[in-house]
C-alpha cells in the first residue's frame, strides 16, 4: 500500500525500495524526467508486479 502511494508521488523512490537500483530504477527515472505521467504508470506497473 505505501508503495502504491509513492509510485503517484516519487515514482523512481518506490522503484528504487521495490527492485532496487537496476535497469527497472533507470528506466523510471528517464521516464519521470521526460513526462511524470509515463513515470507513474511505469512505476505502478513496476510495484503490482505487472512488469
Amino acid at each position: 500500500m505505501v508503495e502504491i502511494i509513492l509510485a503517484i508521488i516519487l515514482p523512481p523512490l518506490a522503484v528504487f525500495l521495490h527492485d532496487g537500483i537496476g535497469t527497472s530504477f533507470w528506466i523510471n527515472i528517464i521516464l519521470t524526467l521526460l513526462f511524470f505521467l509515463p513515470g507513474i504508470i511505469h512505476a505502478l506497473l513496476v510495484v503490482t508486479d505487472s512488469i
